[in-house]
């Protein structure tokens, strides 16, 4: 085997921008702050990585953050041209909340039946007002009822590998067999945030008025100007206890806060707000390699050319506490003795390794950027006598 020391991560801090750490345990010596709630999580949005935890993986009612998928579901809808977000939809008696008890005292929009409203408002109504009524109509006009609706919020689960969640709901009102994770949703959230922009924009209104009625987003951290939070979503029952998920940007860098089961509507925030300041304020995410670019160039035997230039196939960020920049270095390692001709595009040929000290942070394949040919017989026969002695 091959090894090539590629860089000190302190080299590239002029050009960071981002993010990470290990998803299950922070292998730094990082004191998080102490949370008070049932669960919550830390997320970086860029990489997907866990900074701190505290029962990630711990069912509990999801209450309004389900609302959350209902809103992912409908973007997928809409991406996918099966609806537009200026279509015209019915609202339908099941939407109305005077003929549904089971609304009676929730969150709504205040849809009658027989009202005319867009995709857009309808969403706006289930991400600004957290709307039951609206979650209604939108389920009904994008599968045909609430039933084939929560049949693909759990199909899209399965896609994003949600691996604790079921849902039994369209808007979250507590149902036997409904649950989620703090760590799910921040995945959740995640998709949510990398999808549209325009429908992610939705997150960040604080206020709709609908019907001469103005509710304002229960997002109380949305009017923090210092903390620069744009989304996503709140939620509340008395099983659930309160619920929020925050995201914020600062730069380039953005985070997504999960609590749950948080003991009022100041508590969750103020909870939210010990996270993403942490976070700010200790990490950053440095890109660490670029798509298709070059970080060295290997000798191919018998190929025609005798070279290969290698690299990665993604953009590799990596977050890191800015303590421990100094500490970090890259190299990368061939895993067999030789590398021979033909070589393909973007095959494997070893692994990148990310290294703090002596503790091993992160690995990425390492592949040959281009094809190298099998070179003519006179140059094989050169190569092999060359081998040989």
């Amino acid at each position: 085997m091959k090894r090539r020391l590629l860089f000190t991560v302190t080299g590239l801090v002029v050009w960071a921008s981002l993010a990470q750490a290990d998803e299950n345990a922070m292998p730094f010596p990082l004191t998080p702050p102490a949370i008070d709630a049932a669960s919550w999580v830390l997320m970086d949005a860029t990489t997907g990585q866990i900074l701190t935890a505290g029962n990630p993986d711990e069912r509990r009612n999801p209450a309004s953050l389900t609302k959350l998928m209902t809103g992912y579901v409908v973007d997928r809808a809409i991406d996918q041209h099966k609806i537009s977000r200026d279509d015209q939809v019915t609202v339908g008696k099941d939407a109305w909340a005077a003929s549904n008890p089971v609304f009676k005292g929730s969150s709504l929009m205040f849809l009658k039946p027989g009202d005319k409203v867009t995709v857009r408002d309808l969403s706006r109504g289930v991400i600004i007002d957290s709307g039951n009524d609206a979650c209604v109509a939108l389920a009904d006009y994008v599968a045909g009822s609430q039933q084939n609706f929560v049949t693909l919020m759990n199909q899209y689960v399965e896609k994003l590998g949600l691996t604790n969640t079921h849902f039994e709901t369209v808007h979250g009102l507590d149902a036997p067999g409904q649950f989620t994770t703090a760590r799910d949703l921040a995945v959740l959230s995640r998709a949510i945030i990398a999808g549209e922009p325009d429908f992610y924009q939705m997150y960040s209104e604080k206020t709709l008025t609908w019907n001469g009625i103005t509710q304002n987003n229960r997002n109380g951290l949305l009017w923090d100007n210092n903390l620069h939070v744009d989304g996503l979503k709140t939620g509340h029952t008395e099983s659930a206890g309160f619920n929020i998920i925050a995201s914020n940007v600062v730069g380039r860098h953005r985070l997504i806060a999960v609590i749950m089961g948080g003991k009022s509507p100041k508590g969750r925030e103020e909870q939210a707000r010990k996270l993403l300041i942490w976070g700010q304020s200790n990490f950053d995410t440095v890109q660490l390699f670029h798509a298709g670019k070059k970080i060295g160039t290997e000798k191919v035997w018998y190929g025609a050319p005798h070279q290969v230039e290698v690299g990665t196939e993604k953009d590799i960020y990596l977050s890191l506490p800015r303590s421990e920049m100094q500490n970090v270095k890259a190299k990368y390692i061939i895993d067999r003795k030789d590398l021979e001709a033909p070589l393909k595009a973007n095959e494997k040929i070893g692994e990148i390794q990310v290294m703090d000290k002596d503790k091993q942070l992160a690995s990425y394949p390492l592949v040959a950027l281009n094809g190298v040919e099998e070179a003519g017989i006179v140059t094989r026969i050169g190569d092999y006598l060359k081998q040989k002695l």
